[in-house]
């Protein structure tokens, strides 16, 4: 997806509480090659405030709710898209706990502007090792 060498550029981890959680429809890489990958640490679905995603070949470039469609799945799934598809989570409307751990990738030339931002936010983290594909 990224096409050449890449680097870990963001981990965060998400837990939404019980009635919260619920994000507008937005693109983590807006105009950026970027690879996210959310892995989930429980069971997750529309009740507990899964993510939802607009398919590729339906985003028209506005972020339309009526085209989105709610990921589920079990521990352990791990759901990789462009950070460029249009997602956000939805409301734990259950209570139960859906703890995730987001993952986001970038080409290797994108570091400066990345390192630029980290400093902004005071995130630390090693991001120094660049993953060549095979």
């Amino acid at each position: 997806m990224l096409g050449g060498p890449f680097f870990l550029s963001q981990v965060e981890g998400r837990e939404p509480l019980p009635g919260g959680g619920h994000q507008p429809l937005h693109r983590d890489g807006a105009g950026m090659k970027a690879v996210a990958a959310l892995v989930f640490l429980d069971a997750y679905g529309p009740d507990n405030g899964s993510t939802r995603v607009v398919p590729r070949h339906l985003d028209r470039g506005a972020s339309d709710e009526t085209l989105s469609l709610v990921t589920a799945g079990e521990a352990g799934d791990i759901l990789v898209f462009d950070a460029d598809l249009p997602h956000g989570a939805t409301c734990n409307r259950s209570g139960a706990r859906r703890r995730s751990l987001l993952l986001s990738f970038m080409p290797a030339g994108d570091r400066a502007s990345i390192e630029a931002c980290r400093a902004v936010r005071n995130v630390r983290m090693d991001t120094s090792e660049v993953f060549i594909p095979s």
